[in-house]
């Protein structure tokens, strides 16, 4: 095992852990660095983030020192606890991560000697302000305060970072070491500002385990989980809840900048904000779980950034926020950083935060209607705004966008838009009239029936038999496979079985799925083809196991999870290689297996009979896409 000081290279993005308490989290690689964090929230600065630069990123590593080491990673089952444990002929070393749940803002780490005598190692570079200001140190009783000014406003943030053993400083590097007899631990907590003395008196680390292990566990124990792939269920939930914000009712699209879609390509983008389609659709996961409180919280915070509809063409609503609601986002590259793997730019910000995604409003009512279903007749308040919501979207549903994939290409009509706006009136409909609620809904579905002609009449192209990509174009794009799964179409119908079998032709690799095929028709306006999107492949999962092809779903389910790291997490996209690639977790991946694998369950549950004469019949159904 290396002992140096930084690696030349960056660990894989697959290669970690996430420890969180929902307002930051913290990647763990197997070597026991942490070498992505941001501080005190999600999309704050990075205090650490050498996975992008090992050389000017920083890190905060923690590790058993000792030769011919293997290293493995598991949670604490149900929990967002993280053990790295060393495996060696001379002995076994364990670390343990979390950040506990009571807002303190806390990373603690323990290092235990398990069996037999072993020698743990502390290094911690912070790299403060995306690794762009230089720290200041200063020795406090028990450990190292570290200070830096703030780019924002000027001002001077403090951390601390406290241990049980001696601490030294060397080269703006916190060293410290320690020799451990079995069953002897030590700590290294890290603490924001505002500390007085070092949390480690006797006993801290111990309640504080205890009290976010317990934490965890009644939050699983809420949710009602599927017979089958429980963990890898409980994994993904367990995931989608730490990018939830306790402060603010946000949630973030993943937990990282920077990393890449393609290795040396520019399709680099910062994630840490909240997409109100990645929001809803991981409210829309989460209730199918049993948790509902998630979705209360994200519509009182999307309900405080609507305002009334200006400019004629635009709604009031932003396809995305800063995680405290922000609205503006101003895309920069931090031209300082190397890159994950040379990956350049690093851009932090994102300037998609000024288009316009017509498909937004269907996913958020969507998981309103989820929530209505579940906790009754939502404010009158609320549904003032969402009522009017409907009514603007009566007059624009036929606006060009952006489209689902953000598309840095020009405007379109996309089906992916068109598909959720019909979402959205159909919704809309539905707990209007579900909960005697005042609507105009003659006119919303006089509207929603227009945009049903208009997918099915002017997105249907008859030469390769499916839905396309936009208005008049020959193009797939895998966003398709959500009409059956938003109930647009009957999952038997001709039309759409054909799609099927367009997809599968054009966008399917064995379980991999891509987005699109970027081609002259629909350039998306960059450079480079990227990898597989995840996501889609587990959309591709369910839509199959909706169309009745439920042994080919389950198989290709069982390969998907090949592709997850040794922890059950996914980034967003995955190479042909098995790599993964883009910002890591990502919550998109993690709900889309939720809702694949709920489906699949109950497939499996159905009474159509003992699965594997379901198996049977699908493998030999003679008009079958296999």
């Amino acid at each position: 095992m290396q002992t140096d000081t930084f690696s030349p290279a960056p660990n894989p993005i697959s290669d970690h852990g996430v420890i969180g308490d929902m307002n930051s989290l913290a990647l763990v690689a197997q070597d026991g660095r942490i070498d992505f964090f941001c501080h005190p929230n999600i999309d704050s600065p990075s205090l650490f983030c050498g996975l992008l630069d090992p050389g000017k990123g920083g890190e905060f590593r923690l590790w058993a020192d000792a030769e011919g080491l293997t290293c493995r990673q598991i949670y604490l089952p149900d929990t967002n606890i993280l053990l790295t444990r060393f495996l060696g002929k001379e002995g076994i070393g364990e670390i343990t991560d979390f950040m506990p749940t009571d807002g303190s803002g806390r990373i603690v780490r323990r290092a235990k000697a398990i069996m037999g005598p072993m020698r743990f190692r502390v290094e911690i570079r912070p790299a403060p302000e995306y690794g762009a200001a230089s720290p200041g140190f200063r020795a406090v009783p028990g450990g190292f305060a570290v200070s830096w000014p703030r780019a924002s406003d000027g001002g001077r943030e403090e951390v601390f970072f406290y241990s049980s053993i001696e601490l030294r400083l060397e080269n703006d590097t916190i060293t410290g070491a320690a020799d451990l007899s079995e069953d002897q631990s030590i700590y290294v907590v890290f603490c924001p500002g505002r500390a007085e003395a070092p949390p480690i008196e006797p006993g801290y680390a111990r309640r504080a385990f205890f009290q976010t292990r317990e934490f965890w566990h009644g939050w699983v124990r809420q949710g009602r989980y599927p017979t089958f792939w429980r963990e890898l269920v409980v994994r993904s939930a367990l995931t989608l809840k730490l990018l939830t914000s306790a402060r603010h009712g946000s949630i973030a699209a993943a937990g990282t900048f920077g990393l890449p879609e393609v290795i040396g390509g520019e399709r680099n983008w910062d994630y840490r904000f909240c997409w109100v389609r990645d929001s809803a659709f991981t409210l829309y996961a989460l209730s199918r779980l049993n948790y509902f409180d998630e979705a209360e919280t994200f519509i009182h915070f999307l309900m405080e950034r609507i305002v009334e509809p200006h400019d004629g063409a635009e709604s009031g609503l932003q396809i995305m926020y800063a995680m405290d609601g922000a609205e503006k986002l101003p895309e920069v590259s931090l031209d300082h950083l190397a890159g994950y793997r040379n990956s350049r730019p690093v851009r932090v910000g994102n300037a998609a935060y000024r288009q316009r995604q017509m498909d937004i409003y269907g996913e958020f009512m969507d998981a309103v209607y989820i929530a209505t279903k579940a906790r009754g007749k939502p404010a009158y308040a609320v549904w003032a705004k969402l009522s009017r919501l409907m009514d603007w979207l009566c007059d624009h549903w036929h606006l060009p966008d952006k489209g689902i994939w953000e598309s840095r290409g020009e405007d379109r009509e996309y089906l992916s838009s068109r598909l959720m706006c019909w979402v959205a009136l159909d919704r809309g409909m539905k707990i209007a009239e579900s909960q005697s609620l005042t609507a105009d809904i003659p006119r919303w579905r006089s509207e929603r029936d227009a945009i049903q002609r208009s997918i099915l009449e002017e997105f249907w192209n008859k030469e390769i038999g499916a839905f396309t990509q936009f208005k008049g174009s020959k193009t797939l794009d895998a966003v398709v496979l959500l009409m059956p799964l938003v109930k647009f179409i009957n999952p038997r119908d001709q039309m759409w079985m054909s799609t099927l079998k367009a997809v599968q032709a054009n966008l399917v690799h064995d379980c991999l799925v891509k987005r699109y095929i970027n081609a002259d028709e629909n350039d998306d306006g960059l450079e480079g083809e990227e990898g597989f999107f995840t996501i889609c492949s587990f959309w591709y999962v369910e839509a199959l196991a909706r169309s009745g092809f439920v042994a080919e779903a389950r198989l290709l389910f069982e390969k998907l999870h090949s592709y997850a790291n040794h922890l059950g997490l996914y980034s967003e996209e995955l190479s042909s290689s098995g790599d993964h690639l883009g910002n890591f977790p990502q919550g998109l991946t993690h709900l889309s297996l939720i809702s694949a694998a709920i489906w699949l369950d109950r497939a499996l549950s159905s009474d159509r009979g003992d699965p594997a004469n379901i198996s049977h019949q699908m493998i030999e159904d003679p008009d079958g896409i296999y």
